[in-house]
């Protein structure tokens, strides 16, 4: 099933829908976890017994492809938990610096990450705070590693690191789209202001919602400028597969067919979930054929003996097949005010009954950032937010087309390092320049 992980706000599901109502899929699938458990431990000691050195066979074609096979099969039924940042040192002006990931700031849903670099001398002059806004639309925040490490070196790192709602109890409460526009807000207080805030895909919406509420409401806490990467603002413009599965389906279909219940013995057991499972499936399947391959090429490299690239492949799939379950209302919701009604460019998306209105935008700089060959938000749906923010001067907004790159290539990868990178830090440096100015203008 296609994934739809990037926005919106249906009716939340009715109290009186209980379990039976909505589907099992979840306990199916904890049930068919547990019964491939056995023949997992059988296939991973199977493993280690033709890699040992004590059996003759070992070094043989017959022992490495049964090593081989034990080991695709052992990787392609697991269940991938929490990936680790693995971000213990930055080099900061030529010098390796050690880095502290410390939680700045919490509340049930999410930990606010600061990647605190430890410096022996203080710097000269303090760089710039970037806050990322992580997507919440199936992966864990690490799969923005590369975008942190990119950014370390020239910035205060701060990253939204959202919780698997089947670990978060139902007493916890709800989560929706406007608990995340408040999330968003609560962060931008607690880093005191003066922060850029840079928004990764799904966030875009939201992060542009928070700061229009901050505008409305004259917040001193307002961040110098926003940066929104991949992001479905209006999802009318070169509309994509993912876009328009939304419309073609309906919401009572993704409330019947994608919703359930979270299992026992899980911490949000009974909680309504878009679970994550599901969403890999769709991930998967909209390149079957290129996992398909992968996973053959990881049989052909372990045969071989070809460490690197088995290494390469153990560390990519590590992330991609770690995925986290969603809350309920807060994936109708995206997918209902984003995906189908587009609340957002036409005016009409609401904040807890107050009218988001980003033309009221006016001291926050805005840069725009897209892939010439994104298929999930397509060439002109993150640029829309320029048409939105009618209130920002000319001078203070930047739109960027990066060529040859899909959606990942956004914000991770060779090209983000080496020529989107540079313009984002281009363009807040000069957000810091402009503050400075008219500061002392003042």
């Amino acid at each position: 099933m296609p994934p739809i992980g990037e926005f919106g706000r249906p009716p939340s599901l009715p109290d009186h829908e209980g379990a039976p109502v909505v589907s099992p899929m979840y306990w199916m699938y904890e049930l068919g976890q547990a019964s491939l458990t056995p023949a997992r431990a059988f296939a991973d000691a199977t493993r280690l017994m033709f890699q040992s050195p004590l059996n003759p066979f070992t070094t043989t074609e017959f022992g490495k492809s049964v090593a081989a096979s034990c080991e695709v099969f052992e990787r392609t039924t697991r269940r991938y938990g929490k990936p680790e940042w693995r971000i213990d040192r930055t080099d900061v002006n030529g010098v390796s610096t050690p880095v502290e990931v410390r939680t700045v700031w919490e509340k049930p849903f999410c930990k606010l990450l600061h990647f605190r670099r430890k410096f022996l001398r203080p710097l000269r002059e303090p760089q710039p705070r970037v806050l990322i806004v992580a997507p919440m639309s199936g992966h864990y925040a690490t799969l923005l590693r590369g975008t942190v490490e990119a950014f370390l070196p020239n910035h205060e790192v701060y990253v939204t690191d959202w919780v698997d709602a089947r670990m978060v109890p139902v007493a916890m409460g709800r989560f929706d789209l406007d608990d995340y526009v408040d999330y968003v807000i609560e962060m931008l207080h607690a880093l005191g202001g003066h922060v850029h805030v840079v928004g990764v895909c799904q966030p875009s919406v939201p992060v542009l919602a928070a700061v229009s509420v901050m505008e409305a409401r004259h917040d001193p806490f307002v961040p110098a400028s926003m940066i929104l990467m991949g992001g479905p603002i209006d999802t009318r413009r070169n509309p994509t597969a993912v876009n328009t599965l939304a419309a073609e389906k309906g919401m009572d279909w993704f409330r019947n067919n994608v919703i359930s219940k979270v299992p026992f013995p899980h911490p949000g057991f009974m909680r309504d979930v878009y679970p994550g499972f599901l969403q890999l499936t769709g991930f998967v399947s909209m390149n079957f054929e290129r996992h398909l391959e992968a996973h053959r090429k990881l049989f052909d490299n372990l045969v071989k003996g070809d460490g690197d690239l088995v290494e390469k492949h153990r560390e990519f799939y590590d992330e991609y097949l770690a995925v986290m379950d969603l809350t309920a209302e807060f994936y109708l919701q995206t997918v209902d005010e984003v995906f189908v009604k587009h609340a957002l460019p036409k005016g009409e998306l609401k904040h807890r009954d107050a009218l988001v209105d980003p033309s009221k935008i006016r001291r926050v700089a805005l840069m725009t950032v897209e892939g010439e060959n994104d298929d999930i938000s397509g060439i002109g749906q993150t640029e829309a937010a320029h048409d939105l923010c009618t209130s920002i001067p000319a001078e203070r907004k930047v739109h960027y087309m990066q060529k040859g790159v899909g959606h990942y290539g956004v914000f991770n990868g060779s090209r983000f390092r080496a020529e989107i990178l540079p313009r984002i830090s281009d363009f807040i440096a000069s957000v810091e320049v402009a503050g400075e100015t008219s500061a002392a203008a003042e």
